[in-house]
């Protein structure tokens, strides 16, 4: 592998997808994340190893696999325990084992009120600028402090953090750099903020906003989806903590230190997503959901969400609602697929949004619905990925339809799955990937019912030519921002303010 003098890959190597070795030196990079990217479930006398879905862990493992290092993260499955030492570590990849996943064991109580509630009933509604949502209890900001400590002891009990570069993912650990700092001032911290960052504004509703930002100020180096995302937070810091924040380059000077402050747009690994939805094996799922759902209408618009009242569904069902209203021609035409995924349901928010779109979902059945042709297809089974790389690529229009959202890579899958008769993307003006796709995307404002009708619509009458050049843009965008230039792209940044730190200590002495 060529390197480039700063121990950085180089910029070709990196559009050939190869992962870039973390330019550190002897540092050992340690990754923290909420969820863990092996889980040990048992099943009565037996224990079985499992990969959770999701694309960041399933992405973020290779790179550890290929590096070494440590990755801290909760152990959540009941076989968990058994499966790690006395120091809660396992050796990972099971099958080739190259780095340590270190366990760390949370209480039910702090399970419910660090993760169910001060992560995602206070931080989750507060960055997605849904304040009314949200429910700032005194137990819930206790847990966190306490999850983020045991996270911080968890760090120091596998590594000097003065010898480490430690990576934090999203929105649990945002007083875990400072806690780290306080013991060891001159780690290296990181930070990926995997969710919007809202405007002062909204970010002041916050009861605990100052030790918030007190504590991502910790880092070195702090990346958000967007520049918006990025120009919010260094509002917030200047006015909320006084810091000296220079918004053209970025940087932030507070505590004596300096923060860097980058947006790195997420991407999927479009490669691996079109082969599969080109292949034989999602060939074979087409036909299996065609015999269990009823998919024979003309045309297919698709939807994939978890049921998160940010994900616009009940907007995306009243505008297609008001199409088959409006435009009758459509009814009998037009299904539309929505695959579901239960989330987070000891929170009253989601119970809510579950019932709401499952009743929607039936009253338009039954509203429009005949013995030959149901509107809407609920599916809230658990897909294969070739099963869901087959409905994408049948689906003639991707509904992407969030009210806020930091990036949403259902969007970018819909994209790369599109491999025979091109389809459209209806997108959310409101996601941060509108700042990526929105030029060649069908933009709708998902508040705006007559015209999402309106745009829906136009993408199932839109011609072949447009749809196909608008696709080639859309995929061209995908590929060329994929998991692996995000990767390059946040370990380079992190290599050049780690070596600018070095030279500024070598200067200095």
């Amino acid at each position: 592998m060529n390197k480039t003098v700063d121990g950085t890959v180089s910029e070709t190597e990196e559009r050939e997808g190869v992962s870039a070795t973390p330019p550190f030196g002897d540092r050992e990079l340690v990754l923290v994340s909420n969820r863990e990217p092996y889980v040990h479930e048992r099943d009565d006398d037996d224990i079985s190893v499992a990969r959770p879905a999701g694309g960041l862990t399933s992405a973020l493992d290779p790179m550890m696999a290929s590096t070494g290092g440590t990755w801290v993260a909760w152990g959540s499955g009941d076989g968990d325990e058994e499966m790690s030492d006395e120091n809660g570590c396992v050796r990972v990849p099971p099958e080739s084992p190259s780095y340590e996943l270190k366990r760390v064991a949370l209480s039910e109580e702090q399970v419910t009120n660090y993760y169910y509630g001060y992560s995602n009933q206070v931080l989750w509604p507060l960055c997605h600028s849904d304040i009314a949502k949200m429910t700032p209890k005194p137990e819930f900001w206790r847990h966190y402090r306490e999850a983020n400590e045991r996270f911080a002891d968890a760090i120091r009990e596998r590594v000097d953090p003065s010898e480490a570069v430690i990576w934090f993912q999203d929105y649990h650990f945002a007083l875990a750099p400072r806690l780290i700092r306080e013991s060891a001032p001159d780690a290296f911290c990181m930070q990926f903020w995997h969710i919007p960052w809202p405007s002062w504004d909204v970010f002041r509703s916050c009861p605990e906003h100052d030790e918030l930002l007190d504590g991502l100020l910790a880092n070195d180096l702090l990346g958000f989806h967007t520049d918006r995302y990025c120009r919010n937070f260094l509002d917030c810091a200047s006015k909320a903590l006084g810091a000296d924040v220079n918004r053209e380059t970025g940087v932030i000077r507070y505590d004596g230190r300096t923060v860097r402050v980058e947006s790195f747009p997420l991407g999927i690994d479009a490669v691996e997503r079109r082969r599969l939805a080109g292949s034989a094996e999602a060939d074979e799922a087409w036909e299996s959901l065609r015999d269990a759902y009823p998919l024979g209408a003309e045309q297919l618009a698709l939807g994939v969400d978890r049921l998160d009242y940010t994900k616009g569904i009940e907007q995306r069902l009243t505008a297609l609602e008001q199409l088959w209203e409006e435009r009758p021609e459509w009814r009998g035409r037009l299904t539309y697929v929505q695959k579901a995924s239960e989330s987070r349901s000891r929170i009253d928010d989601y119970q809510r949004v579950q019932a709401t779109v499952t009743g929607e979902i039936e009253r338009i059945n039954e509203r429009f619905g005949t013995d030959a042709w149901r509107p809407i297809v609920y599916i809230d089974d658990r897909l294969s990925m070739a099963e869901l790389a087959a409905l994408y690529r049948e689906a003639d229009v991707g509904l992407v339809s969030s009210l806020r959202d930091g990036m949403n890579l259902v969007a970018k899958e819909f994209v790369a799955s599109q491999v025979d008769d091109p389809g459209v993307l209806v997108l959310s003006e409101l996601v941060g990937a509108h700042e990526e796709l929105g030029e060649a995307a069908m933009t709708v404002h998902p508040n705006d019912a007559e015209a999402f009708a309106d745009g829906i619509e136009r993408a199932l009458t839109m011609d072949r030519p447009e749809r196909s050049n608008r696709m080639t843009q859309l995929q061209a965008e995908v590929e060329e921002n994929d998991i692996e230039a995000w990767k390059n792209d946040v370990l380079r940044h992190a290599g050049e303010v780690l070596n600018g730190k070095r030279r500024a200590d070598r200067d200095g002495a």
